[in-house]
């Protein structure tokens, strides 16, 4: 059996050039990198504006195993499957870091036969963008070190800094440092420490602005600290913000690659699926959704995570609007959900997990249920995908079709993207073509002029079925201060675990009688949220004992070998 990156290095590509023109781009409209990638110059929504629409379908998950379930798969693939019932279709997906591409992960374009290439560019610096929300983010960061050293007219109290410094790559030992050791030249010590690179609010505020102005005052807005009067000192105030939207003035523009099949792909930043909202941008779908039919875009983790966060904070800052859910599952997951199967990165499979077992996927199946409940909270068909693997029985499939269908699902289609490409998608494509038809009554989960607590008192109790939420001293105290800044219209962009849908991993299927803890709450006022931690949040991951990147080199014609 070929490897992902051995298709990927077997796929018959187009010239760029060619797929741009397939979707009515010209020389003007597009900047390459190379034979393979462009940018998409943002003139192109002003060109095309008066386009229809196309339809805008969000992928999302039930809550996934750590070895994630499939949905970048059934993305990729879907968007090709439309292509092939005769449907001009985009996929646009977030660009991987190289955290997790080098960690316990590994890459992100899509796997088996179901990918977006070229796959080491996709997964490596693909057009630099993650590298200059470093560069920015950096550089904000030695701005505010050099105004303490040059003797602090803002009056910012040194302890109330929460702006670190980033890289993408994963490393603990970066994670809680000291600065400026080594005598007073070398600026005034303080600790600090290293957040990775896609987990920067910049990173949030490339996904969630539609043009280099708001970009610039997005930029501006992002606070950084405050005075010891507890006044907020913002990037504006430290006179870095438009040094920075110059840094960002070529990542804002989409990057355009094609899928195996040549379906045109827009690859556009990387937020954070758990501090952040864990979208690709608002401009690649603005986009996109003029240039076709379909766009196919994708959530991170699963509905109560990247989905949530679609609907109430990507859609209100774009003005879009979904036409269809596709609820992604798999056999496995939802046996894993019954309690019985423990699924371990970097650990073989349970070898019962992929036997015949209805028990135990009728269990799990209530994680699935309380998903595509999420999902028509917001007045949106839920189309489940049951992503394939060759151990499935028919009896398990039928099994979750059933659930599935019983449970509110417009329809449930087996996925087999992964073995068959496009072709192993149709099913799934032509049910989402009849949602997508369906009359839709999207709505947000709550209004913005609520008070802080009751929005979050909302996502709680109607998505993660909490029967309530307890706040900590520290959390209290910030819903006073944030309240009389004026925050409080901001939306919510919650901070918890991926692996449940409450804030304790351990908790499997569908949780029940639990409060949900709020230890604090923080600000991402440039990107436009306030995120409350549930529980601790790791914003700088570890390298495993065995990293990916042990496996990656060159072979001895100089291509890459050991990626997936």
């Amino acid at each position: 059996m070929l490897s992902d990156l051995e298709i990927a290095q077997r796929a018959e590509m187009q010239p760029i050039t060619k797929i741009a023109q397939s979707l009515g781009l010209e020389e003007e409209d597009i900047e390459l990198y190379g034979k393979y990638k462009a940018k998409v110059s943002l003139e192109v929504l002003k060109k095309f504006r008066h386009h229809p629409l196309g339809k805008y379908i969000d992928v999302t998950a039930i809550t996934p195993t750590p070895l994630g379930e499939g949905k970048t798969v059934t993305t990729i693939g879907l968007s090709m499957a439309l292509n092939k019932i005769g449907k001009r279709s985009i996929v646009c997906i977030r660009q991987p870091s190289l955290g997790p591409v080098f960690g316990i992960k590994g890459g992100a374009a899509g796997g088996g036969y179901s990918q977006v290439v070229p796959m080491e560019d996709f997964n490596l610096h693909l057009t630099g963008d993650t590298h200059a929300v470093s560069a920015a983010h950096n550089l904000l960061a030695a701005f505010i070190d050099n105004h303490l050293f040059h003797g602090n007219q803002l009056g910012i109290d040194p302890f109330s800094i929460s702006w670190p410094r980033v890289v993408d790559i994963s490393d603990r030992a970066l994670r809680k440092i000291v600065l400026g050791l080594g005598g007073k030249d070398n600026g005034i010590p303080r600790e600090s420490g290293f957040d990775i690179a896609v987990a920067s609010e910049i990173m949030a505020i490339l996904a969630l602005t539609t043009d280099i102005f708001d970009l610039r005052k997005r930029l501006g807005r992002i606070v950084i600290g405050y005075t010891r009067d507890k006044k907020p000192i913002t990037a504006e105030d430290l006179q870095c913000a438009g040094a920075m939207t110059v840094l960002l003035r070529d990542a804002i523009k989409p990057n355009l690659l094609q899928t195996l099949e040549n379906t045109p792909c827009f690859v556009h930043a990387g937020p954070f699926a758990n501090i952040a909202h864990g979208n690709s941008s608002i401009i690649a779908d603005q986009i996109a959704l003029r240039l076709s039919e379909y766009v196919v875009t994708e959530s991170g983790f699963g509905a109560d995570c990247g989905m949530e966060k679609f609907m109430n904070i990507k859609c209100r800052y774009s003005g879009l609007r979904p036409d269809c859910v596709v609820m992604v599952c798999s056999i496995r997951a939802l046996k894993m959900h019954s309690g019985k199967y423990k699924v371990v990165p970097g650990k073989p499979l349970d070898a019962e997990i992929v036997k015949e077992d209805v028990e135990s996927l009728v269990k799990g199946s209530e994680n699935l249920i309380k998903q595509i409940e999420n999902a028509r909270l917001f007045g949106v068909p839920v189309v489940v995908a049951i992503n394939v693997f060759s151990t499935d029985t028919d009896r398990e499939i039928e099994t979750v079709r059933k659930i599935a269908l019983e449970n509110g699902a417009f329809a449930a289609t087996v996925s087999e993207v992964w073995a068959k490409g496009g072709e192993g998608g149709r099913e799934l494509a032509e049910a989402v073509v009849r949602a997508c038809e369906e009359p839709n009554q999207f709505q947000f989960l709550y209004p913005l002029d609520i008070p802080i607590k009751e929005k979050i008192e909302i996502i709680a109790t109607k998505v993660y079925g909490a029967d309530g939420v307890v706040y900590e001293p520290v959390a209290e105290e910030k819903i006073k201060q944030f309240t009389d800044l004026g925050w409080d219209k901001l939306p919510i962009c919650m901070a918890k675990t991926h692996l449940s849908l409450s804030h304790d991993p351990k908790l499997k299927g569908r949780p029940r009688n639990f409060k949900l803890p709020i230890r604090d709450i923080r600000p991402s006022v440039g990107a436009g949220f306030l995120y409350p931690l549930c529980g601790e949040m790791r914003t700088m991951p570890g390298l495993p004992s065995v990293p990916a990147g042990n496996k990656v080199d060159i072979d001895a014609e100089g291509n890459v070998v050991g990626l997936f």
